[in-house]
């Protein structure tokens, strides 16, 4: 269901599905699904991406000078959604484009923008962010990592766990301590680091999920000066918005509804009772309603800054929403996906799902900070939310 699309968004569509048909996209798409179908737990992207990087695609909201076609970010979303559907995994374009690149569309230098947003839209490099620690979990600003200047750069220190796609990427948008102030959330900053550098440690935490966990160890890791994001020490505010382009809720959108459609493909009428048929509609409005949310909160990124309130109510209906469809297939179909009939990629689909639902509702903040920040939102702004009126901490 495409909600009062526009002739631009239309065609957009209609070119990313001729793209998705070409030899080299095909032959990339071939190939994944090749591996994954062996067993591979994760399989590597980037030729893939590289294929639909060539059309211009895979950052196709960005200006034309760094790679993009200047497109709107709802015709960009468009876009993925198409190459979503078609078959792309779509993690590793979310942290070098929707998070990485576009921070660095609205954060970073005219200098850094020409080094890294090109060679981000193209392919040549991927990134990832390096934010959380151990015993720090979702309160980022108690982070401990350390930069310590160095001649003309820094040495960074310290331990990053629970990213995603480490091994696959060639900068980190790393957050770390370069001072002290009054309260924690002063004296952070953040760098990309260069993932290849020396002193940079990258390995796996074992997981449930397909796409692992990363542990990144940097140990003196030197960079410039030119690798700081902003001001020093004023990396919180940074991050604060760097955060709410995580959560527009279009990638966790993207995933209820390709399990929720896998689950309506093993349906047949003789087994689907009354009761089957009242979870099939409640969730499928769940799912519908993600996506317009996702689908107003990006289109909020054209007009300025996108508001944290609204990017923490889609995130976390969508990401719920994605986990407990996730859960509902596995009640649907059965251990194993044997009760219904289920094709053996569908049923590999549901079963990827499955592993990977617990931690959506904790990537890009938990569901519980989600809670936290709307309703802190409701005294800060009773005209919006309801509230009574008053301060707020957060």
């Amino acid at each position: 269901m495409n909600f009062g699309e526009s002739d631009a968004e239309r065609a957009l569509r209609a070119e990313v599905r001729e793209v998705l048909g070409t030899p080299p996209v095909r032959a990339a798409l071939d190939d994944l699904a090749r591996v994954t179908a062996a067993g591979e737990r994760e399989p590597d992207v980037r030729p893939l991406y590289r294929a639909i990087a060539a059309h211009r695609l895979f950052a196709a909201s960005w200006p034309e000078e760094y790679g993009g076609r200047g497109v709107s970010h709802l015709e960009a979303a468009a876009v993925i959604e198409e190459l979503v559907r078609g078959g792309m995994p779509d993690m590793l374009q979310v942290l070098s484009v929707q998070i990485v690149g576009l921070f660095l569309l609205e954060a970073g230098s005219d200098e850094q923008k020409a080094r890294y947003l090109p060679k981000l839209a193209s392919g040549e490099l991927f990134a990832t962010v390096l934010y959380t620690e151990p015993e720090v979990g979702s309160d980022l600003a108690s982070l401990r990592a350390a930069a310590v200047r160095d001649g003309d750069g820094y040495r960074l220190s310290g331990t990053k766990v629970f990213g995603l796609k480490s091994g696959m990427s060639d900068i980190g948008l790393c957050a770390v301590r370069t001072g002290t102030g009054t309260t924690k959330y002063e004296g952070i900053s953040l760098f990309l680091v260069d993932l290849h550098a020396e002193g940079v440690t990258r390995g796996h935490i074992a997981s449930l999920a397909d796409e692992q966990y990363d542990r990144v160890e940097l140990d003196g890791v030197w960079v410039g000066a030119d690798a700081l994001l902003g001001a020093e020490g004023e990396g919180w505010s940074l991050l604060t918005r760097c955060l709410a382009i995580e959560r527009t809720g279009l990638d966790y959108s993207l995933k209820a509804a390709r399990w929720y459609d896998a689950t309506l493909t093993g349906l047949i009428p003789e087994t689907t009772d009354d009761a089957l048929l009242e979870e099939v509609g409640r969730y499928g409005a769940a799912v519908d309603a993600g996506r317009l949310l996702a689908w107003s909160t990006i289109s909020q990124l054209g007009r300025g800054p996108l508001d944290p309130t609204s990017a923490a109510i889609s995130k976390y209906h969508t990401s719920e929403t994605a986990a407990q469809v996730a859960i509902w297939a596995a009640l649907v179909h059965g251990h194993g996906y044997g009760l219904r009939a289920l094709s053996p990629e569908k049923a590999a689909v549901l079963e990827a799902g499955y592993r990977e639902s617990p931690g959506l509702t904790l990537s890009a903040g938990t569901s519980e900070m989600m809670l936290e920040l709307v309703a802190s939102s409701a005294f800060d702004r009773p005209d919006v939310i309801g509230g009574a009126g008053g301060g707020s901490e957060i």
